[in-house]
């Protein structure tokens, strides 16, 4: 028997590497972060404030970022902003750790105490804790949420011993969900995790009035998770923060990448820290407009509204997507969590300014 033998060019073919050649299989099989933007008047899909960072305000950060050497590297640990947070916060200042997002401070949380070991979560939850979790081969266990979407703490509970210790996600208020959970039961998990890294992810706390900051000091290996991103009006601008013990925030910054947080995020963070005060007015808008936008949907004969603490709430439909394609139709960008367990029909639905909410209303009112 002969063979024909491969041309140059197919011998070349043969010999050269695929174009993912190299790349970790956990990463290969994990799909892209789930959200796809889509350009729409009204925008009420990412949990966003509604309300920009003040015009004055932002007046004095551009002056600020002009005055200062771009040239220059920043601070290399943000150690400014880790001040200025920890005067805000009534913090040691040794215990914040700062990043460019609370998602940066997640994926460095995973890579702290989850390679190798466990990433514990409810489900449905926040995306990017598995996320992360599968793209650093963490072993990653879901307890699902009671069907109130409370959380299921003899469930956790046993997760918790069942499971070689790693890092456990406790989001108050929950997302995707917009539920807080009662105090004794975020305390009953907490305290069932000896051994865990605990994170307290409190993102949402401006809309609840919920503040876990004094059940993190109780334990040198809790964490609080905060964002600019919400009530604070700068998603724009990226910063997230960790509030933990000195000895744990010791451990995680060895993770965080020198002058990880530019001089001209430094300077508009410095001046929204010099100047608080808007933000609890802002959060009030929000929960007024939350609780006037439940009220409003509340009789509609098919889409229910679920009670949330945060700056959104989902709304149970009929039919998702033809619900979601509806709201485009009108210029209402929404996002879609049907697919998530428990989650059936659901819609997440950010609260908007009052006339963005009034178009939803209206909108909503016409879904049959």
């Amino acid at each position: 028997m002969t063979s024909t033998p491969l041309s140059s060019q197919d011998q070349a073919a043969a010999v050269l590497p695929t174009p993912t050649s190299g790349v970790r299989a956990a990463v290969r099989d994990v799909p892209a972060y789930p959200f796809t933007p889509i350009d729409a008047p009204i925008k009420l899909d990412q949990n966003e404030s509604a309300y920009d960072f003040p015009a004055d305000l932002k007046a004095q950060a551009v002056e600020r970022m002009l005055a200062r050497p771009w040239n220059r590297y920043p601070d290399l640990h943000a150690e400014t902003l880790q001040a200025a947070i920890a005067a805000y916060e009534g913090w040691d200042a040794s215990g914040v750790v700062v990043t460019p997002g609370s998602n940066v401070l997640i994926k460095l949380l995973t890579e702290l105490a989850g390679i190798g070991q466990t990433v514990l979560t409810v489900s449905p939850t926040f995306s990017v804790y598995t996320l992360e979790a599968q793209l650093l081969g963490a072993t990653l266990v879901q307890v699902p949420l009671n069907p109130d979407f409370s959380l299921p703490v003899e469930g956790l509970k046993v997760a918790l011993k069942a499971n070689p210790p790693g890092v456990l996600y406790v989001t108050q208020p929950h997302a995707p969900t917009g539920y807080a959970d009662n105090e004794a039961d975020v305390r009953a998990v907490v305290e069932a995790a000896e051994g865990w890294v605990v994170v307290l992810d409190e993102a949402y706390h401006q809309y609840s009035g919920t503040d876990y900051r004094s059940l993190v000091q109780e334990g040198g290996n809790r964490l609080s998770l905060r964002t600019f991103s919400k009530a604070w009006g700068l998603a724009g601008v990226r910063l997230g923060y960790a509030l933990t013990s000195p000895q744990m925030a010791t451990q995680l910054q060895k993770l965080v990448s020198a002058f990880n947080v530019n001089a001209l995020t430094q300077a508009a963070l410095e001046v929204a820290l010099e100047n608080p005060e808007y933000v609890q007015h802002r959060a009030a808008e929000v929960v007024g407009e939350r609780e006037r936008m439940l009220a409003a949907l509340a009789g509609h004969p098919t889409c229910k509204p679920i009670p949330s603490q945060a700056n959104f709430f989902l709304l149970r439909t009929p039919d998702a997507d033809a619900a979601y394609r509806h709201l485009l139709e009108h210029g209402i960008v929404v996002r879609r969590q049907d697919r998530l367990p428990g989650l059936h029909g659901c819609l997440r639905v950010a609260v908007g300014t009052p006339a963005e909410n009034d178009a939803l209303i209206a909108a909503v009112g016409e879904i049959q």
